[in-house]
């Protein structure tokens, strides 16, 4: 059995997911939610530059 690194629970596969710079092997629940967090911040980030007026590339 394969141990999930986020949340540690015993699964039957894992999953890469790239955060940040690293790749990390999670089970499916902690891939999805890692992609969700990921998703909120790109957005979040994205609002805040377009307020200040942000028009450099990222």
């Amino acid at each position: 059995m394969a141990v999930c690194k986020e949340c540690e629970d015993e699964v039957d596969e894992l999953v890469k997911v790239k955060v940040g710079k690293r790749t990390v092997k999670v089970c499916e629940d902690c891939a999805d939610r890692l992609r969700e967090e990921a998703q909120i911040a790109e957005d979040s980030e994205s609002v805040i530059q377009d307020m200040m007026g942000f028009k450099g590339r990222r």
